[in-house]
């Protein structure tokens, strides 16, 4: 079944999550009606391929106008004609724009379908989608609003002072030009008086405009310390949980416009007071309030914006190698890797081009000998990006790391932590001014791991997923001197992540359940159980040459390059002890089988099924596991169909016939098979077929795993040239793991 029709199978309430996926970026109907299309494409690897990207693009419209060619709704054709038009205009000069939406968008459908097979959401994602999120940004909206309004009220008024003022400086200059013989008159009477009604009036409106001012910069400073602060911490936090598989971050837009409006109500304001103070130049008076309290008032305004713009500069892309797209903050040296950083605030003007430096390792725990340094270009020119609605940004495309060299000539040496838990910190810093206010912007990425070897990505991605996972500081480079412990019920909606990101569909409960009790035991049943770092990623599994996360890794990636439709069929029970596969299997029909990661391998799949001997015994066979080399000769699907078995010289049978509890196998299988048996004449059928060879000595003493495969006997290969038209491919003795 495709993605899209898994989707629209879910309930309402996930249904609403996948509605908000959907905008005039990536509209539904495209969604809808190329669906096959889409999913069958790599999005993923286009991102960063701008070639890839033009052909996908290109591509993408054709589909659209086929499907527009062929619709007999003339006003779905002429919606999709609107679509094709703007999709053409947004993402034509930047192809990868497009990719990165389409790629993010199917990540997130998959983790909602994997949120959708668990019973509950996981604490992360609860706490992330608070349902008083929505009132929260409601109210955040509105307070925006109000101030933004009052603030334009405020200009109406100053205007309103400046008339009044100049009302009254017109007056008071004529009075002063008339004779001085007519100052005892009773008009130069009453126009005195009149003058000093009108200059009470200047003074009251002088006051009532300070005071007004002095509510709104309160209103604003509160605005930004309770609201606005702690929703730029939370779009930060959510960028962490992101970073490691977790829901799709959101939400920059809107905050950058709070920032965005909050900062021009501030420039706004300081306008207001320096027109202000061009009114007391020409119009001021004793007790006037203007110079007594726009001083203060002005260093506070100034104070306000200099930290909202300084708190605005974040970094919008963590640093991630093209190469590995899905694990961010993993640098290797001498590979170019990709950034982006952002200034949330809208600016009025910039007196010079904002130059924003990169800067790697510019502090670092005391005590850490390997350090680093950018080898290429680390200095560039922030942009005004067409989707970023007027703010300034920088991407930093080709960046690279090298180990810095001693006086001796060596490289630094490893200290106490391995090199997949020395964390690293990328800095950039800018300098501008505006408005006559200089400010220094600096912001840094989140931790990062920097390895010299492909070997070394399991380990850094350990590290960064539990980093992120209990930890919202920006820079804690020495986290891992005492790395906290997780619990359990937070590390497994990780872990699941983990699936749903790299292989597609993420783990039920059932399968967190097993994966739970191969790493504690009985206590995975406590959600609160603590796991350390050690246990997780370092220590080596009883009885085993790997840690936990080494072995799990290994069936993610075996899974993503060789398993994917047969995982995403559900047709992998998955992490299924031996003992409790036997105990499933037992009272089965013979020829039953499940499919289950190997425990002693790791990146292997096994199968095993149950037989019944004459006296009625049960018993049970398991393959060797099938590991990445040998899956990249034979797709899954069509070893389980093909898979053969000798035994004592009886022709070679198929013991697979119904895969765990009891659907048929080609029923089950039967759409994934690769191949077909070719029937085209003259020419003799032929494929490939996995053999294991089955004694009946093996029933009461499985031999060990062996490999390579055990040769046949020249009288069992004859047989089987004679009974067959195939050729072999391999002989898989039966083992116990």
């Amino acid at each position: 079944m495709s993605q899209w029709k898994q989707i629209q199978q879910l309930e309402v309430r996930l249904l609403e999550h996948v509605d908000y996926l959907y905008d005039d970026n990536f509209p539904m109907d495209i969604r809808q009606g190329l669906a096959s299309w889409i999913e069958s494409q790599d999005w993923d690897t286009a991102v960063n391929d701008e070639s890839m990207a033009t052909v996908l693009f290109t591509n993408l419209l054709s589909q659209l106008e086929r499907t527009r060619s062929q619709e007999q709704n003339f006003l779905q054709r002429h919606n999709m004609k609107i679509i094709q038009q703007q999709l053409q205009l947004k993402y034509s000069t930047n192809p990868a724009v497009m990719a990165r939406v389409i790629s993010t968008c199917l990540r997130e459908e998959r983790r909602i379908l994997s949120s959708a097979c668990m019973q509950e959401q996981g604490p992360l994602e609860k706490a992330l989608q608070d349902s008083e999120t929505f009132e929260r940004h409601k109210n955040m909206d509105n307070r925006v609003g109000i101030i933004r309004g009052s603030v334009q009220l405020m200009d109406q008024a100053v205007k309103y002072i400046e008339d009044m003022q100049d009302d009254f400086d017109f007056r008071y200059k004529t009075l002063q030009s008339r004779d001085s013989s007519d100052r005892n008159s009773d008009s130069m009477k009453k126009e005195v008086t009149k003058l000093q009604e009108m200059l009470n009036g200047l003074d009251f409106k002088r006051k009532e405009i300070l005071s007004k001012m002095d509510v709104v910069i309160k209103e604003i400073n509160d605005l930004m310390t309770s609201q606005l602060s702690p929703e730029l911490l939370d779009w930060k936090r959510r960028q962490q949980v992101a970073a490691i598989g977790g829901p799709m971050l959101t939400g920059l837009e809107q905050l950058q416009n709070w920032f965005t409006l909050t900062a021009q109500s501030l420039f706004q304001i300081k306008r207001q007071l320096d027109k202000l103070g061009e009114l007391v130049v020409k119009v001021t008076y004793e007790s006037d309030p203007i110079p007594l309290q726009k001083p203060q008032m002005e260093e506070r305004v100034k104070y306000l914006i200099y930290h909202l713009i300084k708190s605005s500069f974040v970094v919008e892309k963590q640093p991630c190698m093209p190469t590995h797209p899905q694990k961010p903050l993993i640098i290797k040296t001498g590979v170019q890797f990709t950034t982006k950083a952002r200034l949330l605030v809208k600016l009025p003007e910039v007196d010079y081009q904002l130059k924003v430096k990169a800067t790697f390792d510019k502090e670092l725990p005391p005590g850490r000998i390997r350090q680093f340094f950018i080898l290429t270009n680390n200095t560039k020119v922030m942009d005004i990006e067409d989707f970023s609605n007027g703010c300034l940004s920088v991407e930093f495309r080709h960046l690279q790391l090298k180990e810095k060299k001693y006086i001796n000539g060596t490289k630094g040496n490893e200290g106490l932590l391995s090199v997949t838990e020395e964390l690293h910190s990328l800095s950039f810093e800018a300098s501008f001014t505006v408005q006559g206010l200089t400010i220094d912007l600096e912001t840094c990425s989140l931790p990062l791991v920097v390895i010299s070897n492909v070997c070394q990505l399991p380990g850094g991605w350990a590290s960064v997923m539990w980093y992120n996972l209990l930890t919202d500081e920006p820079r804690n480079l020495a986290f891992f001197g005492n790395p906290p412990r997780a619990n359990w019920s937070q590390l497994s909606e990780v872990l699941s992540w983990q699936f749903s990101t790299f292989a597609g569909r993420g783990l039920n409960k059932e399968q967190l359940c097993m994966l739970g009790e191969k790493l504690l035991g009985q206590h995975s049943s406590c959600g609160d159980y603590q796991v350390s770092w050690s246990k997780f990623s370092k220590e080596n599994i009883p009885g085993k040459q790997f840690s936990f996360w080494m072995w799990l890794d290994s069936i993610l990636e075996l899974i993503k390059k060789h398993l994917m439709p047969v995982w995403n069929e559900n047709y992998i029970l998955g992490f299924v002890s031996k003992e409790m596969e036997r105990v499933l299997l037992k009272d089965r029909e013979p020829g039953t089988f499940l499919l289950r990661f190997s425990e002693s391998h790791l990146g292997g799949i096994t199968f095993t099924w149950v037989e019944r001997g004459i006296a009625g015994d049960v018993k049970f066979n398991s393959v060797e596991p099938y590991t990445k080399n040998r899956l990249s000769a034979l797709p899954f699907a069509d070893i389980i169909r093909d898979y053969k078995v000798i035994s004592d010289g009886v022709v070679p049978e198929n013991p697979l016939k119904f895969l765990y509890p009891d659907v048929p196998k080609d029923e089950a299988f039967g759409r994934l098979y690769n191949s077909q048996p070719s029937k085209a004449y003259p020419y003799i059928p032929s494929t490939l077929i996995p053999i294991s060879e089955l004694r009946s000595s093996m029933h009461t003493s499985p031999p060990p795993c062996q490999s390579p495969e055990p040769p046949m006997t020249p009288g069992e290969f004859n047989m089987l040239n004679e009974t067959l038209c195939f050729d072999i491919d391999s002989m898989t003795p039966p083992y116990s793991e």
